[in-house]
Order: structure tokens, then C-alpha cells, then sequence
């Protein structure tokens, strides 16, 4: 058993759920087998304890996450940056992943994201094969090599094998697709049950986990979202990009007659398991579909901005029934506090009004409502007993925080605030340096020496 000590703590209390935390002075922690075993507001540090500065919250859960696309970080803005100028550097960028540039890359990113105040990602991961579409001797081997950069970083990984077969609904894939399909839906699933049992031979459990995506319904036609639906085992998390562009619901609607929300409804992929990501375009009657299908809503808020996708109905979605949650998706920033904030600043523009979300509901989209999309263990939005001792130590004192209220720290901090970060018990990460790799800047601008 270890133990830490903090300073101040965000702590589930009076036996309420864990969104009505408060922030308690002088906690205590006792910690068995990477789970928090007691905890005692208001003690003394004892000796061999871990003391942890600031006030400690849980640590945040990426619920997107393409860790490729980190390339792209201020490199897709020539001229006015269009999207045909982000689109070709994006192409270009996968492929020249190779396995042991990917996994190099993907080791730096999971440490930015750790010092972040990051413990678990979902990666939507579409690169399997070779340039070509040719698998690798090694089927799994792209797979493998954000598994080994995961654990190496100390992140939990949902590794979400994604399925990808179309350039868009009637059109076959491009050249410079090939790599990201299969042979067909039969050959993706084939490859899924393999890849996750070697998964859960090589990798523990509690860190390594696989999901399952589907990029979206221009890239999975319909007749295979079908075997989908029938075949894809019941127990793993499935993600799908949705209507993140008006021109995804002009070509679904002019293909099968209806939405891209109703053509997942129509096949019953819409459930509590199913994490749509973006959903920026949605009419009332897909609102209603997600929101009664108690689906979550992945929401990335800070590319959404980059990309000018729009800005969602989460409040909408939320209100329905919908779960909301959060992620960095191409990694223009890597920052839980900032996606927080912006999701809320969002809405305020969008509808002219203050205080859409309060900051536990983005407390809570940013921790267990994420996690819960995930295959690992879920970390809630306030410390409780039996829950893996994921914890992130923010700085109350600095120039961005000082003066602000703890639990309103959503509209205040950011990750250069973050001055510590405990994953299943061990203290991963100081003052923005990764206690095993070092600092995460240092690994970025070597790993990308291998991109143009």
C-alpha cells in the first residue's frame, strides 16, 4: 500500500454521486493495487506519504484522439489554410507512418497528453497496412506499435480498430486511402478478433483495451453496417464519426433516404455503447435518436474551431438524454481545461447566452463521461473509494488560476497549470517534464524529424 497526502482534493461527498464533489483541505489517500482504498479529508501527512501541492482532481479522458495528426500542429495553415491545405498535408502525413515512426510519434504524444492531465485516450486508429493496402508480416503490427507507445508512456489506450472500406458512398478508396482499409467487412472483422485477442495476451488489461470504429458512412456502406450490427461482439465500445460536415448528410440523404443519425438507427447501431464523435449537424429528429438511445456524444471542441466544422448542439444533446464527452481529435492544442472552456464558450456563441454547461458538467465530460466510452477504467469527476488513483495536481497560485474558485477552475486553468499527474498510483509526471521519458517537447521535435 502507498499513500499521498494533498494539499486540498476534489472528494465525492455526503454518499452523493461524485459530480457533487467539493474540494476538501488536507486529504489523505491510501492506495491498493493502483485503486484508491480510503480516503480522510482533513489529516496529516505521515511519514513515507507522496504530498501533492495544489488542489488534486481526477485526471481527464481523451474520448477522441487521431495521434498522427499531431504532424499537423501549425504546419496546415499556408495562405488562409483551407481545408484542401489541411487535407493534403493530412494524406501526406499517413503515408509516410511507418510502424517505428508511428510508434516513436505516438510515444511523444501519449507524454504530451500525460503531462496534460491525461491518464486514458481512445485512439481511432485507421492506419493497418503498408502504403499499398498490403498487410505487414506482422498483420497487427501498426496496432502493436501504439499498444508499446501507450505503456510506455503510462496512458491507458482504447485502441479503436477502425473500419474503412469507401472514399465516400459509392466511390472505392483513393490511392492514398488504400492503407486504411480491408478486403471487406468480413476480412475487418476477421482481423479485429484477432488483433484483440494478441492484445489481451501481451498488454494488462487495465491499460491496453480494444474498441471498435467505423469511420463514418461515407466510409462504411450501408449493406456493411449491417453485418456490423449482427456481428461486431456486443462488449466492445463502438465509435463512428458523424455528420461532422453538412456535405455527409447531403450524400447520405440523396444515398439511402435518410440521415446519417436515422441510417444507424435504421441498422440499431444507435445504443448506450455507441460514441458518436463530432455530431456538429444534426436535425431535431437525430437529437432526439442519440438522446434516447442514451448514446455519447463526443465532442472536440478546439479542432472542431481549427477545422470550422460549426459548433454542435451539446446542450440539445445533453437535454435529450445524450452523454457528452471529450477529446482532442488532431491535437491542435492537447489541454483537458481548454477543451472544457471551449466546448461552454461554444455554446455561449451559439445561442447568446451564459452558463449552457456549469463546470462540474464539464468537469464531468472531460473525466467520467469520456472514460465511459472507453475499455478501461472509468475515473470519476470527484475522488471516491475503489476507483483507480488517477490523479492530476493543478496549481491554485498561478497567473491564469489565481483568485479562481477550485471547482470553477474549468474557466481559469490550463495544462500549464498541471503540476503533477499520478496514473494508477505511481507519479508519472512533474511540472511538465514525464518522470520516464523526459520532457515531451524534447520527444516531439524528434519524432517528427521522420515527417516532411
Amino acid at each position: 500500500m502507498s499513500a499521498f497526502w494533498c494539499e486540498s482534493a476534489v472528494v465525492a461527498v455526503d454518499g452523493g454521486p461524485a459530480a457533487a464533489g467539493a474540494a476538501l483541505a488536507s486529504v489523505r489517500l491510501d492506495v491498493r493495487d493502483g485503486r484508491i482504498a480510503t480516503i480522510t479529508p482533513g489529516a496529516e501527512p505521515q511519514p513515507g506519504d507522496q504530498v501533492l501541492k495544489g488542489v488534486i482532481f481526477p485526471t481527464a479522458a481523451n474520448a477522441h484522439s487521431h495521434a498522427f495528426h499531431r504532424i499537423l500542429r501549425g504546419r496546415t495553415h499556408d495562405g488562409r489554410g483551407d481545408f484542401w491545405v489541411w487535407r493534403e498535408q493530412m494524406y501526406r502525413s499517413a503515408g509516410e507512418l511507418t510502424p517505428e515512426a508511428y510508434e516513436k510519434l505516438a510515444t511523444a504524444v501519449f507524454a504530451e497528453m500525460v503531462v496534460a492531465g491525461f491518464s486514458s485516450v481512445a485512439e481511432f486508429h485507421y492506419v493497418h497496412h503498408q502504403p499499398d493496402g498490403a498487410p505487414y508480416s506482422e498483420p497487427h503490427a501498426m496496432e502493436l506499435a501504439l499498444a508499446r507507445a501507450a505503456v510506455a508512456a503510462g496512458i491507458r489506450l482504447t485502441l479503436l480498430d477502425t473500419l474503412y472500406l469507401a472514399g465516400g458512398i459509392g466511390t472505392p478508396l483513393s490511392a492514398e486511402q488504400a492503407r486504411f482499409g480491408d478486403a471487406d467487412v468480413h476480412a475487418w472483422l476477421k482481423r479485429l478478433a484477432s488483433l484483440r485477442s494478441e492484445i489481451a495476451r501481451s498488454f494488462p488489461p487495465e491499460m491496453v483495451g480494444v474498441g471498435a470504429a467505423l469511420h463514418s458512412v461515407r466510409g462504411v456502406p450501408d449493406k456493411d453496417l449491417a453485418v456490423v450490427a449482427a456481428q461486431l461482439p456486443k462488449d466492445m465500445p463502438l465509435h463512428i464519426h458523424l455528420s461532422e460536415q453538412p456535405a455527409e448528410n447531403e450524400a447520405c440523404l440523396k444515398a439511402y433516404g435518410v440521415t446519417p443519425a436515422a441510417l444507424l438507427a435504421r441498422h440499431g447501431l444507435l445504443s448506450q455503447r455507441l460514441s458518436a464523435v463530432h455530431a456538429t449537424h444534426l436535425t431535431e429528429g437525430d437529437i432526439a435518436l442519440l438522446g434516447n438511445a442514451g448514446a455519447t456524444v463526443v465532442m472536440c471542441p478546439s479542432t472542431e474551431a481549427d477545422l470550422a466544422d460549426g459548433i454542435g448542439p451539446a446542450r440539445a444533446l445533453s437535454d435529450a438524454g445524450a452523454t457528452i464527452a471529450l477529446g482532442t481529435d488532431q491535437h491542435a492544442v492537447i489541454d483537458p481545461w481548454i477543451e472544457m472552456r471551449t466546448l461552454e464558450h461554444g455554446e455561449r456563441l451559439g445561442s447568446g447566452q451564459r452558463g449552457r454547461f456549469s463546470p462540474r458538467e464539464l468537469l464531468q465530460a472531460a473525466t467520467d463521461a469520456a472514460a465511459g466510452s472507453m475499455a478501461t477504467p472509468i475515473a470519476p469527476s470527484a475522488l471516491e473509494v475503489g476507483v483507480v488513483c488517477d490523479l492530476m495536481a493543478v496549481d491554485p497560485g498561478s497567473a491564469r488560476t489565481a483568485g479562481s474558485e477550485a471547482l470553477q477552475f474549468p474557466f481559469s486553468a490550463t495544462a500549464s497549470d498541471v503540476t503533477d499527474v499520478v496514473i494508477a498510483g505511481e507519479l508519472v509526471a512533474s511540472n511538465g517534464i514525464h518522470r520516464r521519458l523526459g520532457p515531451p517537447g524534447r520527444l516531439l521535435t524528434e519524432a517528427l524529424k521522420d515527417f516532411s
